[in-house]
């Protein structure tokens, strides 16, 4: 059994779409009328969907305090690599990369969303 997709609360559906095109190579499949909702599918078949948190019936739209979502790259280079391509396209970064427990990465906020970047750890070198 495979996660199919996540629907995420967004502020701003046009940004958000083109900031997870830009740096995780997502592709937009399909935009609702009024920016309201954006269907895009990643490299490996995920489906991530950003909804405009005016779409919220009940207006609850804060995530809890640990709520995140996590990008694994294949070694350290790549994080670096990310994350100096995040900082040169004016993304608010809040930490540089780091060893955190078993991974080497950074965490960020994107709107209202936490984000972590990480890979595994080469014990060996």
């Amino acid at each position: 059994m495979n996660l199919n997709h996540l629907n995420l609360s967004v502020q701003d559906v046009p940004a958000a779409r083109t900031f997870f095109e830009t740096y995780f190579d997502f592709k937009c499949e399909d935009s609702k009328p009024n920016d309201t909702l954006s269907v895009l599918s990643g490299t490996n078949g995920f489906v991530l969907v950003l909804m405009n948190e005016r779409l919220n019936e009940k207006g609850n739209n804060a995530y809890p305090d640990a709520f995140h979502i996590g990008f694994f790259l294949d070694n350290k280079d790549e994080v670096i690599a990310l994350f100096n391509k995040l900082k040169a396209g004016g993304v608010n970064l809040e930490q540089q990369p780091q060893k955190i427990r078993k991974t080497f990465g950074f965490y960020f906020h994107f709107q209202t969303i936490m984000i972590e970047i990480g890979s595994q750890v080469n014990e060996a070198a």
